[in-house]
């Protein structure tokens, strides 16, 4: 006897398993049970869990019959006349939805030749395993499986059209791609979910060579002429917003430009920009400091509120201005209210941003880099035709990554560019590349991709034959401009005086072990002592017990608690950080000692 379960409650118990599951199943076809029904049999235990829970993911596979797919040419007929709909196809028990648990009892084909009698469902696509972004990738058969995942990850990252409605909206951090094209190489996907009206990428000519060792290993070359002419050009949006918020005691924000009696006033000059209502105007150019939002607050402690005190006196500057590091020229302002009724100003900034030493770049399948070096077209590698590259790949990123579907973009790309069409590189259903190879041997050009090239700098022919042709590139959102970072001196922790931290605040960037062994294998020698003595501090130690002692400087003497005044006294210096770390072990009771060298 099995033990029935439904929805993981016990029910009862049924004599024959394979009878009772294959009745349910019957049923179900005829619409007398839910079509969210499932059920699986687990033999090890003996149970029939029955699913009809909500939030289970299902998904529809073609039901096979003694090795014989139920879709058959008179259904698809059917379909194609649009005689029958796809809740026909479930209705009629041709298509099932399996979830994961009915899943473990079924034998899926993943095509319809590899079919036995031991089969009892068929796969609608192979491509069904990918994910939409995946399956987005062409040629993905011939990829390695890590490097499609990663491929997936960088197409959520490249930058487009990723909004009709961009301009009326106040996203944070967000870039759009200024001339964004169709792809040439697409699959199916693109067409269902309409790809080609938020494209983002480029089709770019590429050529797979060595550049004076400029693009080793993942960095690439770009054509200056290229980025010129527009290519991976994007505008960068960044929203800065501030609300006139309503305190305790009917005190109030007040966006205005603020008086010079106002405690933290900054300047006439960084307020030069602000219109009388305090707020800056559209398509005005703007740099770090420069004020966008003129506004006052009242104090954050009532206690100064004085009774004689002037009111203007009392109030605080909190205006909003350009952070540092950062520019650009407004370009939208927009005023509006809230639910509470208080005024909320939000200006948008608009920068240009044209590909420079550092961006991230990369193909569909996972081939991503940075940029390198920015070549004059004039010093390019060109072909015997007069086509230059818009970017130069290095070949050595291709034989450990496995990305032959890289590779067959570029026969592909090139062909389509030929001939004006796109190119159907659905996975496991694209156009052979026997195909591509012979239109290309058709139209003039090498079979295998390849072509005669010259150097740019001296005008002579390359000894081997260089690899090159078109396809679909993606500048990605990794740009060095939201990432540069440097520091001199500036602002320290309190605590530990250290450099603070993070590109925001203006802090330092972090020198940890490994960065310290580069600097002493380079023997830069002032640069680490510069760097670790960043919160060095004077301490004075007993040279009898090791104990920290008294510099009393008001009385002019040192002391140590325990040994007394009759002892060696000496200042050394020592990290603050350190400090702080002895100081906390001897609030623990520990009392640490600090040995001194001989200074003889």
């Amino acid at each position: 006897m099995s033990d029935v379960f439904i929805d993981e409650r016990f029910v009862g118990k049924v004599s024959d398993a394979g009878d009772f599951i294959k009745r349910l199943k019957e049923e179900r076809i005829k619409g007398k049970l839910p079509v969210t029904l499932n059920v699986y049999y687990n033999d090890k235990l003996d149970e029939i869990s029955i699913e009809l829970s909500k939030g289970r993911v299902r998904r529809p596979l073609i039901v096979v019959d003694n090795g014989r797919s139920r879709l058959t040419e008179d259904v698809y007929e059917r379909l194609a006349k649009k005689e029958i709909s796809w809740k026909d196809l479930v209705s009629q028990g041709i298509i099932e939805y399996l979830d994961a648990s009915e899943e473990e009892n079924a034998l899926i084909a993943l095509d319809e030749k590899e079919l036995t009698p031991e089969h009892t469902h068929l796969e609608i696509s192979p491509t069904v395993m990918f994910g939409l972004t995946t399956s987005l990738v062409p040629y993905a058969n011939f990829g390695q499986s890590t490097r499609l995942n990663r491929g997936s990850k960088t197409q959520k990252q490249a930058l487009g059209l990723y909004a009709l409605n961009y301009l009326l909206r106040m996203d944070t951090d967000v870039s759009v791609l200024q001339y964004p094209q169709q792809p040439i190489v697409s699959t199916f996907m693109h067409d269902i979910i309409k790809y080609n009206k938020h494209p983002a990428g480029q089709n770019i000519t590429i050529a797979l060579m060595s550049y004076e060792g400029y693009n080793m290993s993942d960095a690439i070359i770009i054509n200056k002429g290229s980025i010129e002419r527009g290519l991976a050009r994007s505008f960068y949006f960044k929203p800065y917003i501030s609300e006139e918020l309503r305190y305790s005691g009917g005190l109030v924000d007040e966006i205005a430009i603020p008086v010079k009696e106002v405690k933290g006033y900054k300047s006439e000059k960084d307020y030069r920009y602000l219109e009388d209502d305090g707020i800056i105007y559209p398509e005005q150019n703007v740099n770090t400091d420069d004020v966008l939002i003129g506004k006052t607050s009242p104090p954050r402690f009532l206690g100064e509120l004085e009774e004689f005190s002037v009111a203007a006196n009392t109030r605080r500057e909190s205006s909003v201005a350009v952070k540092r590091g950062e520019e650009g020229i407004v370009d939208f302002v927009a005023i509006t209210e809230n639910e509470e009724g208080n005024r909320i100003v939000q200006v948008r900034l608009r920068e240009q941003r044209i590909p420079e030493i550092g961006d991230k770049f990369a193909s569909r399948y996972g081939q991503k880099g940075v940029v390198g070096m920015i070549v004059q077209q004039s010093d390019m590698p060109f072909s015997a035709s007069g086509i230059v590259p818009d970017i130069i790949f290095s070949p050595h990123s291709i034989p450990s990554r496995m990305t032959i579907s890289h590779l067959i973009e570029v026969i592909a790309g090139k062909v389509g560019a030929l001939t004006g069409r796109q190119i159907d590189g659905t996975t496991f259903n694209s156009e052979p590349e026997d195909g591509l190879r012979k239109t290309l041997l058709d139209m003039g050009f090498r079979e295998d991709g390849t072509e005669r090239m010259y150097n740019g700098i001296t005008g002579e022919e390359f000894e081997a034959k260089i690899y090159t042709g078109n396809m679909y590139y993606l500048r990605l959102k990794h740009m060095v401009a939201n990432k540069l970072h440097m520091r001199a001196s500036g602002r320290v922790q309190l605590l530990t005086r250290q450099p603070v931290e993070g590109r925001s605040k203006g802090g330092g960037l972090r020198l940890g072990e490994m960065e310290k062994d580069c600097l002493v294998a380079h023997g830069a020698s002032l640069l680490l002592k510069e760097r670790f003595d960043s919160d060095k501090t004077v301490v004075h130690i007993c040279e009898q017990c090791g104990m920290f002692a008294v510099n009393d400087t008001f009385r002019s003497r040192r002391f140590c608690i325990k040994c007394g005044s009759n002892v060696e006294i000496t200042a050394i210096e020592i990290s603050y950080a350190f400090k702080l770390l002895l100081d906390e072990l001897k609030s623990m009771g520990i009392s640490p000692r600090l040995r001194l060298k001989s200074k003889y």
